[in-house]
């Protein structure tokens, strides 16, 4: 049975950044329909809600903060979509205006698509795509049947501060237990599990 690949709107009036991203995304197993004003990614959203949404911040006519308030408006009908804002301005008063209308993550510009694949993974996932790099590194030893000694020895780190790490993922992942929060996290394609000598 082959699985449905997951849609992604991206609302983006730029053409050039919308086609990249859609040719990005595409090539990576979603399915990715494209939306160039907020007016017109509203109409996509009622036509077919997708999975998770892209919405540049600076739009003439509706910008992004725009297009959530009104998809807000929306969520009895379509329910929560992940939003994620596309941004080309590293402003922390624009990050908290969307973190309080609900904005789930924003992806600076240029687009680093290693990383907005992975928060759209984790999106997915229903998990907090927070993790950082330490984190990561950490589970993906768990994921591989490491323990903590073992780990600490090869991070180099106090079997500790291993712990420490671990306990911090298992939080963001929501999960009981380390096996937990390492099998969600593989799951979330947030890291890759390897055989390790």
């Amino acid at each position: 049975m082959v699985k449905a690949r997951k849609k992604i709107l991206c609302i983006e009036d730029d053409h050039e950044t919308a086609a990249l991203i859609a040719e990005e995304l595409t090539g990576r197993g979603f399915e990715v329909r494209t939306a160039y004003s907020g007016q017109e990614g509203l109409s996509a959203v009622m036509k077919a809600t997708p999975d998770v949404i892209l919405c540049d911040i600076s739009m003439p006519s509706m910008t992004g903060f725009e297009v959530l308030e009104r998809l807000n408006e929306f969520a009895p009908r379509t329910g929560p979509i992940p939003f994620v804002f596309l941004t080309a301005m590293a402003d922390r008063n624009n990050e908290v205006k969307g973190h309080r209308l609900g904005a789930d993550d924003y992806v600076a510009k240029p687009i680093n698509f290693e990383r907005l694949v992975y928060l759209i993974n984790a999106r997915l996932a229903g998990v907090a795509a927070n993790l950082n790099d330490r984190e990561i590194g950490v589970l993906t030893l768990v994921a591989a049947g490491k323990t903590s000694v073992e780990i600490a020895r090869k991070l180099r780190l106090s079997k500790r501060t291993v712990d420490f790490h671990i306990d911090n993922a298992r939080l963001k992942l929501r999960a009981a237990t380390r096996t937990e929060a390492a099998v969600k996290a593989a799951c979330s394609g947030l890291i890759k599990p390897r055989r390790l000598q």
